[in-house]
């Protein structure tokens, strides 16, 4: 899967994710129904929503966007919508070009500790995908034993 693919995925699944969260919470306050329609879309949406911003991060990497470029990308998932025209730019805008950085090019970001482990995680993406999964769910944890914002 290429980093286009796995980027693009995840920004429509973001979008997706609000439209339940949106539908959950109507069915909540116009429709009466409990608090469960919140509560089942809101975790689908907090979960996809950190996988959305884990996935930008590494595909910012690995396509070597600017760190506010990258900030950008993630701070979309916070706005309703938006991760679906911020996809359509770094798509036009070749942001999104480009295979995986599994080998070292003549960039000397490349030969820095960082880089190495990042082509390494790239090559051996079992541990790559096992380590953001046990990331997002210690994220989701720790937000959830925060518990949700309070509005006074």
């Amino acid at each position: 899967m290429s980093p286009r693919l796995l980027y693009r995925i995840l920004a429509v699944a973001e979008a997706i994710t609000w439209t339940l969260l949106i539908g959950g919470m109507l069915l909540k306050y116009a429709a009466g129904v409990g608090d469960w329609p919140v509560l089942v879309a809101g975790s689908v949406h907090g979960f996809v929503f950190i996988g959305y911003a884990i996935t930008a991060a590494l595909v910012g990497v690995n396509q070597r966007w600017r760190l506010p470029v990258v900030v950008l990308a993630v701070a979309t998932a916070i706005v309703p919508y938006a991760t679906i025209p911020f996809d359509v730019w770094a798509d036009r805008s070749g942001r999104l070009d480009g295979p995986w950085r599994t080998t070292a090019t003549d960039d000397p970001r490349d030969h820095t500790p960082f880089g190495r482990l990042f082509r390494w995680m790239l090559r051996h993406v079992p541990v790559l995908v096992g380590s953001l999964a046990v990331l997002a769910v210690v994220i989701m944890a720790g937000l959830l034993l925060i518990g949700p914002p309070r509005l006074s």
